[in-house]
């Protein structure tokens, strides 16, 4: 595993900035391509205490409770700090539970109905006890669009925009895809995450190799393989690396010198994805069949004008709108890169995979 953050010195340096300055900030990127390892990095290195809530595993206002209370206990942990909530929570409709044989918790009555006030207090208390404690605190929300899957009203995201406004000892961190237009209204700094070059990710998997006692044997072009695998993605480049350390420990002699051959990089691929094609084949199922076709089209022909007329006409897409709409989609789900890049499929796995399945 990385122990630090390869080649992304530039954004580190950005963001360890904003957190110093108590700013609020987005960043975007594919999943995997090191968004999440940019802020645990920059708030380690500043100190600052990190909130953490997905609200992907949010499916309800009483479950973002819950993830944002128990993301508060975690923060804020020491016994002093514990008995300053406590002090707080007399004055809320919940209770600080220690008698757990893990941690602290913040609970309230299942059936109180008072979910606002509670979100309210919630939110304020990491301004209270930043102000107390004189020390910085970060609240970053991943996949924060997933909200309005049960904020039909849009009431919960008018007030957590309000906050991130508002609160001037707590930054907000959002983790998204595309940044979206409300982002740039309220002029949050947009830090953007682009896939490494092969010139960026080779001295990382060269010097990684070598940590586990393994050299791609130069006469193989067996790094450029990999190279040309990974596609610059960080969280794929890790994955297949780890892949091959293990076929190569399981399959290699004792007494081997440790060159990792191309036919090494490519069997560990095939052997990689064909583990992942259930997750594959489960999300070509989820996709809509109009997005489920673009993406294969573009597996099977890259191209850097999906819309033209000779590329709709050779794979038979819809025209007009519904090839646009299918192309922010998948560009917005983090599964193609938008035109910057050419419109290429952004998880190299399954760009991989597809391409096997598909010939």
């Amino acid at each position: 595993m990385p122990q630090s953050l390869s080649c992304r010195e530039a954004e580190l340096d950005v963001v360890t900035t904003l957190l110093q300055q108590d700013s609020d900030f987005v960043v975007t990127g594919v999943p995997g391509i090191g968004r999440r390892s940019l802020i645990r990095q920059a708030a380690k290195q500043v100190g600052c205490r990190c909130l953490e809530i997905d609200f992907l595993r949010c499916h309800n206002a009483g479950q973002f409770l819950r993830f944002l209370a128990d993301a508060l206990t975690n923060a804020f942990s020491e016994p002093h700090e514990l008995a300053r909530i406590q002090q707080w929570s007399l004055d809320q409709p919940l209770t600080l539970d220690q008698t757990l044989a893990t941690q602290a918790r913040l609970v309230w009555p299942a059936a109180s109905g008072k979910e606002w006030s509670l979100f309210e207090g919630l939110l304020a208390l990491p301004q209270y006890l930043a102000e107390w404690l004189n020390c910085q605190v970060v609240i970053v929300f991943y996949n924060f669009p997933h909200l309005r899957l049960w904020d039909r009203r849009s009431k919960w995201e008018i007030y957590l925009r309000q906050e991130i406004q508002r609160q001037n000892r707590v930054s907000y961190a959002l983790l998204a895809t595309v940044a979206e237009p409300w982002m740039y209204a309220s002029q949050l700094s947009v830090i953007s995450l682009a896939p490494l070059t092969a010139d960026e990710l080779c001295p990382w998997i060269t010097q990684s190799m070598a940590t586990a006692g393994l050299t791609f044997a130069p006469e193989s072009q067996a790094l450029e393989l990999y190279l040309s695998y990974v596609q610059g993605h960080v969280k794929d480049a890790v994955t297949l690396a780890q892949r091959i350390w293990l076929d190569y420990a399981a399959n290699s002699s004792p007494t081997a010198a440790g060159l990792i051959q191309a036919h090494q990089v490519h069997s560990s691929m095939l052997a990689l994805v064909q583990d992942m094609s259930c997750t594959f084949e489960a999300l070509l199922l989820l996709l809509p069949p109009t997005q489920a076709r673009v993406l294969e089209s573009l597996a099977l022909d890259p191209t850097d004008s999906p819309q033209s007329s000779a590329y709709i006409k050779k794979h038979q897409l819809s025209r007009g709108g519904g090839l646009q709409g299918a192309l922010n989609s998948l560009e917005q789900k983090g599964l193609i890169y938008g035109p910057q890049f050419s419109y290429r499929i952004a998880l190299p796995l399954l760009n991989f995979w597809l391409k096997q399945r598909l010939r």
